[in-house]
């Protein structure tokens, strides 16, 4: 097992402490962990979940069938614990225009962020239509076309999106969304879709965010959310409390190329005058936290293009994988199901697939 010196930081608002190693943790990739119907191709693979059966469910940008703002892109798909497909849910529904994000409640609704129309959608497990957050533009106004990103962004409005990213539930089944690439906040409601509060907005300060791009909870309601264009995972109590903020800085091999587009200057990862940290080591593109008891948590980057196995107080334990286009290797993951801390499946957007990584912890 090879380690790595490392400057990792776990950062609260008072307080830095050092790590000392972290180790690269072995692993292996399963070929064809789902199965596609003939002449049906994933595209950009934006969400990966899992239900309480084990079944699959993937979101990805395929299918296109027609113009929302450019072609739309969104389609949900439904496979078998083996991998085996078994339907597609809500074809032609009225929300698709551009997927983000697919996660599985505690009672197995499948929920869905849609990017494009900036709705949310829940699915009870037939995949009926259960419950709707947001509103899509209305094809007759003259104005509706591609949101804008104005700075400092528009007052964000109540019950409404701008290009919503993600969800999550605390214990007691109050909904997280985090909105998104032109809003900058978290909105809170209730199991019931009673819209309860929300909090934040553009900035670099705490509980300020730069595009929240994904979320997660763990069993004590702790919010964490991928505040991806800061290079950080902030952690809020359910009520929008900040409680401490996560950085992850773990060096790497600086000859690995990034999947796509130029190297950044990873010096200026921590430059307060960069505002958009989205292609720096250690962005969180995605956060998975396992179930209970013993919880982790599971975060990606693009570039190097790593996973980083961290404990729920910032702790690095582990790093696996790099940019690349061979299996073990990534290009831009943008979602993690983690059922168990040593089995994930990954959707990546640049290699238009699906990754089964069994991880292979060396036993001390």
């Amino acid at each position: 097992m090879k380690s790595l010196l490392i400057a990792a930081l776990f950062v609260t608002s008072a307080t830095a402490l050092a790590q000392s190693t972290v180790p690269e943790i072995p692993f292996d990739s399963i070929p064809n962990p789902v199965v596609m119907p003939k002449d049906m191709y994933l595209g950009e693979v934006s969400g990966i979940a899992l239900n309480s059966k084990g079944h699959i469910f993937v979101l990805h940008r395929g299918n296109t069938n027609g113009p929302a703002f450019a072609a739309a892109a969104t389609q949900l798909l439904e496979f078998d614990a083996k991998g085996q497909f078994i339907r597609e849910i809500g074809k032609g529904l009225y929300a698709w225009s551009y997927a983000h994000m697919v996660r599985i409640d505690a009672d197995d609704n499948i929920w869905v962020t849609d990017k494009g129309s900036d709705m949310v959608i829940s699915f009870d497990p037939a995949g009926k239509v259960r419950m709707l957050f947001g509103r899509k533009q209305e094809a007759s106004d003259k104005e509706t076309g591609p949101l804008e990103h104005p700075n400092p962004p528009l007052k964000a409005e109540t019950g409404r999106f701008r290009q919503v990213t993600d969800v999550a539930w605390d214990p007691a089944g109050n909904l997280f969304i985090s909105d998104g690439y032109v809003n900058s906040r978290v909105a809170k409601a209730d199991k019931k879709g009673n819209w309860l509060m929300s909090w934040g907005e553009r900035g670099q300060k705490e509980g300020e965010f730069h595009t929240p791009h994904s979320i997660g909870a763990d069993n004590q309601g702790n919010i964490y959310v991928a505040d991806r264009g800061n290079r950080r995972i902030q952690v809020f109590d359910s009520n929008g409390k900040f409680e401490r903020e996560i950085k992850i800085d773990v060096p790497f091999d600086p000859s690995i190329k990034p999947a796509i587009g130029d190297t950044p200057d990873v010096g200026k990862k921590d430059d307060p005058a960069l505002l958009n940290k989205v292609m720096m080591p250690g962005a969180p593109w995605t956060i998975c936290i396992t179930p209970g008891p013993k919880q982790v948590m599971f975060v990606s980057d693009a570039y190097p293009g790593r996973i980083y196995k961290m404990s729920l107080d910032g702790k690095v334990l582990g790093v696996l994988g790099q940019s690349g286009k061979q299996m073990k290797q990534f290009g831009w993951i943008h979602a993690i199901a983690c059922p168990n801390e040593n089995t994930l499946y990954v959707g990546e957007l640049l290699n238009w697939r699906v990754q089964k990584l069994v991880l292979n912890p060396v036993k001390k």
